[in-house]
């Protein structure tokens, strides 16, 4: 790569929505270059721990044009998707300079400037597609520097046999927390505690042979209060009340949380059965670690063998974006998709959940900021 080169768009990010926003410029008579630091598109899905199949079905998990071979299941598995992904970049001829990160961007006359280790670029547009989940966070709590068990984030799960004859507690009862919960109710371990400060909006996978994440466009298409309505109907009408099982309530309902606190409906496949049999156990949230033992906040002393962290992901952008003013105090752009992001030239996709799915979001996204870009240029 040339010291500086001028592009017309660059996107940073060579994962779903990297690709739909690539693909989309090109059907709209847009040069774009696509900058992605790993050697292959889809790194951080061939990362996620071996058990990992989405939570949103086929049928909207698919990126614009291109379906899923014959006889996928219904709820595809990570390795499917990486399948997808290369698929696509290679049925849409998408270029790739692939072992590129991008250091920093900033601002230069009415274009940008893209510093990258192998140089800088130019373009009048630059597509950040990096995702919301590009950095696995944990908290810093106190005294976790000396417990004497295994502490992993929910990114690192693993395979569930792993925990086998193990006592596990599972701090966070989101998205990410009753995915590894479903598949710890199918291990043979010891102990399961999920440690939850707040309940979560919660769907079953399926209601009897029905995916009830086929309904996700409808969903999207609801008023949030209306959504939010049928969400808590749903849950309540399938799992019945679960406080009574220690589980704390939502703050506030599912379509709500997810449009302001980007906080993704959590998924129920099998978690709930183990819940009511009592094979897992709520507690109380996590206070601090103590050697080997972990303090929860009512004074409780817990001695898992492991501690999963499903505390959520961070951007990482802020290096990237230094002092721009598009990223809000915990990292997350202010603006997506064809929403301005106020740096003019500047646009984010793929950084906020959905009720549909994060491919079928990345390819709307993708072809609003498509559109803008091509009737400016």
């Amino acid at each position: 790569m040339a010291a500086t080169t001028s592009e017309t768009v660059i996107v940073i990010g060579a994962g779903a929505a990297g690709l739909a926003a690539a693909d989309a410029l090109s059907r709209h008579g847009v040069p774009a270059v696509v900058l992605e630091k790993e050697e292959r598109v889809a790194e951080p899905w061939r990362r996620r721990h071996e058990n990992l199949t989405l939570n949103t079905h086929r049928a909207l998990s698919a990126l614009p044009g291109l379906a899923y071979p014959p006889r996928t299941a219904a709820f595809p598995h990570k390795d499917v998707v990486v399948g997808h992904l290369e698929e696509f970049a290679r049925s849409r001829g998408i270029a790739v300079k692939f072992g590129t990160a991008v250091e920093r961007i900033e601002r230069t006359g009415d274009g940008w400037l893209v510093h990258t280790g192998q140089g800088t670029l130019s373009a009048r547009h630059v597509i950040v597609a990096t995702g919301r989940d590009r950095l696995p966070w944990t908290p810093d709590w106190h005294g976790q520097a000396s417990f004497q068990g295994k502490l992993v984030h929910a990114a690192d799960f693993g395979a569930a046999d792993d925990y086998a004859g193990k006592s596990v507690l599972v701090v966070g009862a989101g998205n990410s927390g009753f995915d590894v919960l479903n598949h710890l109710a199918r291990a043979d371990t010891r102990a399961v505690w999920l440690s939850a400060r707040h309940g979560p909006s919660l769907m079953p996978k399926r209601i009897g042979q029905v995916a009830v994440a086929r309904f996700g466009g409808f969903m999207a298409m609801l008023p949030t209060p209306v959504a939010d309505a049928v969400i808590a109907a749903t849950q309540r009408l399938v799992f019945g009340d679960l406080t009574r099982f220690g589980l704390p309530p939502a703050p506030k309902g599912g379509a709500s949380r997810l449009g302001v606190e980007q906080i993704a409906i959590a998924v129920d496949d099998g978690a709930v059965a183990a819940l009511k049999a009592g094979h897992i156990s709520v507690v109380a949230p996590v206070a601090g670690f103590e050697g080997a033992g972990v303090r929860l906040s009512d004074g409780t002393v817990l001695q898992p063998d492991v501690v999963i962290a499903a505390t959520g992901y961070r951007t990482g952008l802020e290096t990237m974006l230094g002092d721009l003013g598009v990223l809000d105090a915990k990292g997350v752009p202010k603006a997506n998709g064809g929403t301005p992001s106020g740096q003019p030239g500047l646009w984010f996709i793929g950084m906020r959940p959905s009720l549909t799915s994060y491919f079928h979001s990345a390819g709307v996204q993708a072809e609003a900021i498509a559109k803008q870009i091509a009737k400016g240029s």
